[in-house]
């Protein structure tokens, strides 16, 4: 890994982009794609203890050999919520459970799901002396195969075949012993953070509802974002972080208490730089708690709370903030808009990004160098100023100059991002 994030002074070791976000005194890089999520996962199927990504696509078409439910099923409601938005899951199942098992297969992955497993033997129409090897899962055929003997059988995405047992007629035997494992604890979820490092995500989900996790995920969001520079959100419930990393989703719904955790992440990670989620409909599936009055809505938005709130039948955004309530000269109010954070986030990632693929060890670092960087960085703001993400870009005022050693070389690029109306102020004239 490159070294990176922020700096106080130029005194760095690791090669590497070193970016500060600061708001101002008051008086051919390419904008990147958005909208995956890592998630930790709890569910009775799936990989066990590592990293995997599925796409909105894959989920939709595969979510039974992937997750082992049926799409519409309720054990996959927020997975369904995360992709409501979100183009790419990064995926973690967080506990390996026991497998289960008959005399012919073992299932792929631990968990109960695995006992849902029947496999169904009979002779072959056709050759009798071949045997037809059926998989089921609940009442459905996954797998069909033609074989002679168990050697012959190959592993499908839902049992690995038993290849020295002896085939034989049966009308089908179901797979026992399956179970989840334990509860997962902060050891578990600490295995996930540390995981999840090598991995390209927007929106890092903290499903959990306890206060040792969720500081856990904020101790990690502050210094991957701080020291490592890389640049990200994480959307957890009800917690006071303080923090334009960390979003706070303050609704409870009827289903699940923490539920809007995971339909906010899909939505804070594909919302695009020029874009909010303010004033956004909430479409998913659960049930969400939003009986607040005018009182509560102004001084939830005032302690930094991600609100849905009620208009009219629709249940709606209230406003795209994070945690950060108290300011100061580098980070002000601006700074608690996920708009603005966005924007800095996709500068921050798309620059370092250019910069460690096109310039570092490759480009020397000579006026010419310094001044091919330069176009690249005005291009890049032109670019975001093009699809409305940052006012117009002053090419004079960006500079790039050489470093306090011959290695380094120190950038200024003044941004001010805009932001979507919000409020209405007006004046009507009565002639």
């Amino acid at each position: 890994m490159f070294g990176g994030g922020s700096f106080t002074s130029q005194n760095k070791v690791l090669p590497g982009s070193y970016i500060n976000f600061v708001s101002a005194a008051r008086a051919a890089a390419a904008v990147s794609d958005r909208g995956i999520v890592a998630v930790p996962l709890t569910l009775s199927w799936g990989p066990e203890k590592t990293a995997f990504e599925v796409t909105a696509e894959d989920f939709q078409k595969n979510c039974m050999a992937i997750f082992g439910y049926p799409y519409e099923a309720p054990e996959l409601l927020p997975l369904r919520e995360v992709f409501r938005y979100a183009v790419k899951g990064v995926f973690y199942r967080l506990v390996a459970g026991t497998k289960a098992a008959n005399n012919y297969a073992t299932a792929r992955y631990g968990g109960v799901r695995g006992n849902a497993i029947k496999i169904v033997v009979a002779k072959n129409v056709d050759d009798e002396s071949k045997y037809d090897v059926k998989t089921y899962l609940d009442s459905k055929l996954v797998d069909e195969q033609t074989v002679a003997t168990a050697s012959g059988l190959k592993d499908n995405d839902y049992v690995i075949f038993k290849k020295d047992s002896t085939l034989a007629t049966t009308a089908g035997i179901a797979l026992a012993g399956g179970a989840d494992g334990e509860t997962p604890t902060g050891t578990e979820h600490s295995e996930f953070l540390a995981a999840m490092e090598s991995h390209t995500f927007h929106v890092l989900c903290c499903p959990v509802t306890d206060e040792s996790t969720k500081a856990l995920y904020v101790a990690y969001t502050k210094r991957l974002r701080d020291e490592a520079g890389v640049k990200f959100q994480t959307v957890m419930f009800q917690k006071a972080a303080d923090y334009e990393g960390v979003i706070s989703v303050e609704n409870e719904t009827e289903e699940l208490a923490h539920g809007l955790v995971y339909w906010t992440a899909g939505a804070e990670a594909a919302c695009a730089v020029n874009k909010t989620n303010e004033n956004r409909t909430y479409d998913g599936e659960y049930t969400v708690k939003a009986d607040y009055t005018q009182t509560q809505l102004s001084e939830g938005i005032k302690a930094g709370k991600f609100m849905f709130h009620k208009v009219g039948n629709e249940i709606r955004v209230l406003m795209d903030i994070n945690t950060l309530t108290h300011y100061t000269d580098e980070k002000s109010e601006d700074f608690s808009s996920n708009q603005t954070i966005r924007v800095l986030d996709q500068i921050g990632n798309d620059i370092a990004s250019m910069f460690n693929d096109r310039y570092l060890g490759k480009v020397p670092n000579d006026d010419a160098g310094r001044v091919s960087l330069w176009n690249d960085i005005v291009t890049y703001g032109n670019k975001l100023a093009g699809i409305r993400a940052i006012e117009a870009v002053t090419a004079d005022n960006i500079t790039v100059e050489k470093g306090q050693n011959k290695r380094s070389v120190t950038v200024s690029f003044p941004v001010e991002p805009i932001n979507c109306m919000s409020q209405l102020y007006m004046t009507v004239v009565v002639q």
